[in-house]
């Protein structure tokens, strides 16, 4: 009986290994030193105050699929010559088959003064604290109201701007957003990369009145005085940079998009823009244990073929999830066509020593809620190109890429039920 050893217990961990069971004939073993499994793109609601946190959140034995030997430790190195896992105890686990899954990092150091900043006085980040969120929220009386993400690939691409567009309802409710302006500062050059999307969310935001800025490299927060400094990547076109002593306008609108009169500083090359409140997803890579591994590429990601998901020197080796190194957004949507294409291709190789042909296209999706009760659903591939499932036209929805509350119930009801019943029993969904 072949042994595959998993390293992660999450969305694709425990995929992986329910699949495999359901296969028969091996011996699974997870790798996961977590007391609990989070539901995470339920976070996004908890931030607005429309999700209860609780329900995203279970012991991690409720969800380990019968039949796995499930060791409670961090993996720390790898002998692939030898087929051998090291934990961070010093325990050696043998493996026939190894499945990469460990998910991705949060790593504060990359930005200036972040460590110091996130979940402390007006910024908050639903990635790290998303009851924070709502309290940073709850909190906010007017002003400059900032959401902004890193130049690292991050979970999830379109979350940092998921949130705003609640916020700017939220703003509405609470009486604040006729004194506030909702800027969104991204490292981009466009707000979506699949065109249907791009569209619609554009429509989102020249209604809500969004001020957006691209090609805006976060590189230090300021927690104190309430600045976030960011390196500007695109030179301005001829003209359009007003810069003066202690100020600076950029009225070139592919970088400064709907511009607002917002309190701006220009300082050593570098762009800072005063807030009142702040959401920002922070900078993440690939665990330490994997980024400086044998079986990292040179960026530091799980270096896989990204049809096969097969390591591209290790045969035996495969890399799904957030830490694999696919072109791709990183969502468990694409996991959920990941941990198929593995499981196929390991359970040919046990019984007839090679690979099928099918292979993992870069399908992804990212739930796009543009406010309450409001929601666009981006499905795409490699190519950016909109795939949407035809599986939505039985909730009547015709076009995806446009809002539509079935959509916000797809994403608050349905959802979280197949992601519990359905994809952790190994079903396919």
């Amino acid at each position: 009986m072949k042994h595959i050893l998993i390293i992660g217990g999450g969305t694709g961990g425990i995929m992986t290994a329910a699949q495999l069971l359901r296969k028969g004939n091996v011996k699974v073993t997870v790798l996961e030193p977590a007391e609990y499994h989070y539901y995470q793109p339920a976070w996004t609601l908890v931030g607005a105050n429309t999700y209860d946190f609780e329900k995203t959140k279970r012991t991690m034995a409720s969800v380990m699929p019968d039949g796995v030997n499930w060791i409670k430790e961090y993996a720390e190195s790898f002998e692939p010559e030898n087929n051998t896992v090291i934990t961070k105890n010093g325990t050696r686990i043998e493996y026939d088959f190894l499945v990469l899954s460990p998910g991705i990092k949060i790593d504060n150091s990359l930005v200036k003064g972040l460590e110091e900043a996130i979940d402390k006085g007006v910024v908050c980040s639903n990635y790290t604290d998303p009851k924070f969120t709502w309290k940073v929220l709850k909190n906010f009386k007017g002003g400059t109201a900032l959401f902004t993400q890193p130049a690292t690939p991050i979970k999830c691409g379109g979350a940092p701007q998921k949130i705003m567009y609640l916020a700017e309802d939220h703003f509405k409710k609470a009486g604040v957003r006729d004194k506030t302006n909702v800027v969104f500062a991204t490292p981009g050059s466009v707000i979506f990369g699949v065109k249907p999307i791009a569209k619609t969310l554009m429509e989102v935001v020249d209604r809500k009145d969004i001020n957006l800025r691209f090609h805006h490299k976060l590189v230090e927060v300021d927690g104190k005085n309430q600045i976030a400094w960011y390196e500007i990547t695109k030179e301005p076109d001829t003209g359009g940079c007003v810069i003066m002593e202690d100020k600076a306008k950029i009225t070139d609108t592919t970088i400064n998009y709907n511009r607002k009169d917002i309190d701006l500083i220009h300082k050593d090359g570098r762009y800072g823009i005063k807030f009142d409140m702040l959401h920002l997803a922070p900078p993440q890579t690939a665990p330490d244990f994997i980024k400086n591994s044998i079986l990292a590429n040179d960026a530091g990601w799980i270096d896989v073929n990204i049809g096969t998901l097969q390591h591209n020197k290790f045969a035996n080796i495969f890399g799904i999830g957030d830490a694999a190194a696919l072109p791709t957004a990183k969502t468990g949507a694409a996991i959920r066509k990941q941990v198929p294409i593995v499981v196929e291709n390991i359970s040919r190789l046990i019984n007839a020593q090679a690979i099928g042909d099918k292979e993992y296209n870069g399908y992804s999706s990212c739930p796009l809620v543009t406010g309450y009760g409001k929601m666009v659903l981006a499905e795409f591939d490699y190519d950016s190109n909109f795939t949407p499932d035809p599986k939505l036209k039985r909730m009547f929805i015709s076009d995806s890429s446009k809002e539509h509350r079935r959509l916000w119930w797809l994403k608050k009801y349905i959802l979280p039920y197949l992601y519990w019943k359905k994809m952790l029993k190994g079903i396919d969904v």
